[in-house]
């Protein structure tokens, strides 16, 4: 018996979905995750958990698990293609910024939801929602509750059952993302970025034992896109960071990065969240730490508000504004990033360099990371 008397079913049990269930479960719902893997796993290498997120997994007691062994990260770089220095300490102006496995986040996660009385259940198919509070298996299965949450994915079958989508794009831009074994040599407590043209490499300490390094190219360099990666081709591109791609095996793979925006992300008893509602590109690394707020605040609308429909209009209405203009500066740092006419880099250089020297245009593209919504 919970404390409320009130039922979440809940699709997906990625990183959205299962911070979801721990915050309503320790709201006194009872709740039950759907994971349509026949194991609770994540896929991926490193993450970025800003200061937003880092805040969620101290309000939802999965902290300590989370960043145990993780790395600090104080200074984040971009260089361009001449090595010119052209941001140091990128958008971390009052914010912790921590790299850590997303396994690791994954599993502190599931372990948070698990303690909290949450029942996952795997192998377990949706294909869809009802407005008035039904998720829908594949096996034919009908599944009553107070609310439904569809943190399904960017192909979310709850979204598409009820029209909530307004756009589900194809960047035609991607990364491979990969762990290399860590050196005494390697930069500590800080991140390099460096860019080429359209092409961007990432060094970013995440444990003790290892580097997450990403390899982002649009997608007509399918030089780029092979996986295992073309280490000569990288090296090229990038000298100055040869001793890591040099480390780079067959760990991972190249995927392309995806848009989706909705007209709205509830409609009846149902909500939407996490990239079924506002999957963007990884380029401010915050779209798993924006999807761990809105998990968050929309369990704190429903402890607030009484009647489930106005707490979700209030959910919304509270947190798609940071959202949307996170996802809207990813959007353009990938534009930046990749579609530059390569004969303008010099000019590219000189617009970077010169965002970088605002601590007022810093904080609106990093809002996300400001907002506290413990």
């Amino acid at each position: 018996m919970t404390i409320n008397g009130r039922h979440a079913e809940i699709a997906g049990a990625g990183i959205a979905g299962l911070t979801t269930a721990a915050a309503l479960a320790q709201k006194g719902w009872s709740v039950r995750v759907h994971e349509r893997g026949e194991e609770l796993r994540e896929i991926g290498a490193g993450i970025f958990m800003w200061e937003n997120a880092l805040r969620v997994l101290e309000a939802i007691g999965a902290y300590d698990e989370a960043i145990d062994g993780g790395e600090r990260n104080q200074y984040w770089e971009i260089r361009d293609e001449r090595e010119r220095l052209l941001q140091s300490g990128w958008m971390m102006q009052g914010t912790r910024l921590y790299t850590i496995l997303r396994s690791q986040l994954h599993k502190a996660l599931a372990n948070a939801a698990t303690r909290a009385g949450v029942e996952i259940v795997v192998n377990s198919r949706v294909s869809g929602a009802t407005e008035d509070g039904q998720l829908l298996l594949e096996n034919g299965q009908k599944l009553k509750a107070d609310l439904i949450v569809g943190a399904d994915g960017v192909n979310s079958a709850v979204r598409n059952s009820l029209g909530l989508a307004k756009r589900v794009v194809d960047l035609q831009d991607g990364c491979g993302r990969y762990l290399i074994p860590r050196i005494p040599e390697d930069a500590a407590g800080r991140s390099l970025e460096y860019w080429n043209g359209g092409r961007r490499v990432g060094v970013v300490p995440a444990s003790r034992d290892t580097v997450y390094l990403y390899v982002c190219c649009p997608a007509s360099d399918h030089v780029g896109r092979l996986s295992p990666p073309d280490r000569k081709s990288w090296t090229k591109s990038f000298p100055a960071l040869a001793s890591y791609i040099d480390r780079l095996t067959d760990n991972g793979r190249w995927a392309s990065f995806s848009d989706v925006t909705c007209h709205s992300w509830r409609k009846g008893n149902v909500a939407i969240l996490g990239d079924a509602a506002h999957a963007m590109s990884p380029n401010l690394g915050q779209g798993a730490g924006v999807s761990m707020q809105t998990g968050f605040v929309l369990a704190d609308e429903l402890s607030r508000t009484p009647e489930i429909r106005a707490a979700l209009a209030s959910w919304e209405a509270r947190q798609r504004p940071v959202v949307d203009a996170t996802q809207k500066f990813s959007r353009l740092y990938g534009r930046v990033g990749t579609r530059w006419p390569r004969p303008l880099l010099d000019l590219r250089s000189a617009f970077v360099w010169g965002v970088g020297k605002s601590t007022r245009i810093q904080r609106r593209v990093n809002v996300a990371a400001h907002s506290d919504v413990t």
